[in-house]
């Protein structure tokens, strides 16, 4: 996970609501990558699972943008995207071509947990209130977000002995 050029010490509210849709953006765009390329290598039960992240993130993303847009209209934009990179979005390294349902919640679980990570360490360093109040917010959604993947885990049968990957093709020209 990295943040570049963020000053947490001087954030304010638009600029950190700002970072907060940037963040569901990345992270929504991420998921639709790995679920098409699931859905390529035929791993439609994990491309489903990111199709559905990928729902999750776009509609907390546009809940936070919401609230901006009634706070502060048609206000520029000060934070951008090359600002960031991999706050909630899941590692690309993750991705395997024959990925389980449960791989793909424990990379979705791993994402959950790095964006819970951002914001707890982002929180000593915030001096405005009401950033403050945000980061805390966004920082106890993503606690619900880890729980909600952790129940659909449960759910899921063990995975069997042995690893996909090992049956995988190696890339070759063609």
């Amino acid at each position: 996970m990295t943040t570049a050029r963020i000053d947490f010490t001087n954030l304010c509210l638009r600029d950190a609501l700002d970072l907060a849709v940037l963040i569901e953006e990345e992270a929504k765009d991420r998921y639709e990558e790995i679920a098409a390329q699931m859905e390529i290598h035929h791993t439609p039960e994990a491309a489903a699972f990111f199709r559905l992240m990928v729902g999750n993130e776009a509609k907390h993303g546009e809940l936070l943008a919401a609230r901006r847009a009634a706070l502060f209209r048609d206000e520029p934009r000060t934070v951008t995207r090359a600002m960031l990179w991999d706050v909630e979005a899941p590692d690309y390294d993750e991705v395997r071509a024959s990925m389980t349902q449960r791989q793909a919640l424990e990379v979705a679980l791993r994402a959950e947990e790095k964006a819970h990570a951002f914001f707890l360490a982002a929180l000593p360093h915030v001096h405005d209130a009401d950033v403050k109040t945000l980061f805390e917010e966004l920082r106890d959604e993503e606690v619900q977000h880890r729980r909600l993947v952790e129940a659909e885990l449960a759910k899921l049968p063990p995975e069997p002995p042995g690893d996909a990957s090992d049956y995988e093709d190696e890339p070759v020209a063609q």
